[in-house]
């Protein structure tokens, strides 16, 4: 049995989750509010459906049980994170200087690299997810950091 066409690809679902986690994780930083609290409106109020329009404020179609473990993840992992960004970054630009969205989409992705993503996955998702936020050069830094930042894992191994 084939899915029906309006069915989402799980790859779509997971890009989604993605882009609703650097979303919660900005969330958490700017509100100082604790993840579960922020998950917990992106649920009630985001309405994660079919349905739903990025341009409502809502999240189409998200797989929520991703979305879930990267934000809990990177808020868990976030002092490791963040020591490995401020490594990444050039010393003219500080970590507090960075954009708040970029530096949770860093983050966000970082955290899941630090799992078990495989490389190459994770920098074409957080690519396509720095370009649904970003029109300018963050995208390219987004994949310099993300490159060197996997190139240091590997050589560690």
């Amino acid at each position: 049995m084939t899915e029906p066409t309006s069915t989402p690809s799980r790859k779509r679902a997971r890009t989604i989750a993605r882009v609703a986690a650097t979303q919660a994780l900005f969330q958490c930083e700017q509100s100082g509010t604790s993840p579960e609290t922020v998950l917990k409106e992106f649920i009630r109020h985001r309405h994660i459906a079919p349905t739903a329009q990025f341009e409502d404020g809502h999240i189409p179609d998200a797989d929520l049980t991703l979305l879930e473990e990267i934000v809990r993840n990177s808020v868990r992992k976030q002092d490791e994170i963040d020591k490995n960004l401020v490594a990444l970054l050039p010393e003219s630009w500080p970590l507090e200087r960075i954009d708040p969205v970029l530096r949770a989409l860093l983050r966000a992705a970082l955290g899941e690299m630090m799992g078990d993503l495989p490389t190459q996955i994770a920098i074409n998702e957080y690519l396509d997810v720095a370009h649904g936020f970003f029109s300018g050069d963050e995208p390219r830094m987004v994949n310099g950091i993300l490159d060197q930042f996997a190139q240091q894992r590997t050589k560690s191994a």
